[in-house]
């Protein structure tokens, strides 16, 4: 059974996503507090966190990044009334693998939920593979990668990305299809989130992250990893 642990504040929200994850077949815990939250996702009993920004005691932001410094691996999924695109940056800078303005349908939510715990659990690992394109350096079955020799730190969902494109390498992939094979979700959904991680791809491998050489933008179309 999936263990999910829900960080938020307003208690009746709170209750009401639990009530109905664990309608969906899933172990719930609710912790309301930004220092209680913490302590639970430290444990490691969750396959997923859902996860509120605006937090009393210690905000999302700092949870997060506290969690992921402690070695917390598992997927989190933020929900918040802070709907800016630097918000959500900030949010995927220190750790986030999804994002869900509030208010939310709660069809959707339950959708990103199952495709997070497909990735996180639910996916055969691929053969090792190694890419080179310019100075970077990828290890698809050690997911590292190196940029002029020196370690790139990637997100998880930043690095299944990167080798999305690097096992497509030349082609033009769809925004529909990288939702589809990297975060699992079907083609119902509209979000923003491959742009955002694209654009945190560019900035820690790109020598000019506003005028890309490697991942480059096909205009309606997609994303293309330059083949030379």
């Amino acid at each position: 059974m999936p263990r999910i642990l829900i960080v938020e504040d307003n208690e009746k929200l709170a209750a009401g996503l639990r009530t109905n994850l664990e309608f969906e077949g899933h172990e719930v815990r609710v912790a309301l507090d930004g220092h209680t939250g913490l302590a639970a996702a430290l444990e490691s009993w969750a396959d997923l966190i859902l996860l509120d920004l605006m937090l009393p005691g210690l905000d999302g932001y700092a949870l997060l990044r506290a969690a992921r410094d402690h070695g917390v691996t598992a997927p989190v999924l933020i929900l918040t009334a802070l709907g800016e695109e630097a918000d959500k940056v900030r949010g995927f800078r220190v750790g986030a693998d999804d994002y869900v303005t509030k208010p939310f349908g709660l069809l959707e939510l339950i959708a990103r939920v199952d495709a997070l715990l497909r990735r996180a659990h639910g996916v055969a690992a691929h053969a090792a593979a190694q890419h080179r394109f310019g100075v970077i350096a990828v290890d698809v079955g050690a997911r590292t990668a190196t940029r002029n020799g020196e370690a790139v730190s990637l997100r998880p969902r930043e690095f299944d990305l990167l080798a999305a494109f690097c096992r497509r390498r030349g082609e033009v992939i769809t925004r529909a299809e990288l939702l589809r094979d990297v975060w699992g979700y079907g083609d119902d959904v509209v979000t923003r989130t491959v742009d955002t991680h694209v654009a945190e791809l560019r900035r820690k491998l790109e020598d000019d992250p506003a005028a890309p050489r490697w991942i480059v933008t096909v205009q309606k179309a997609g994303y293309r990893l330059e083949d030379a």
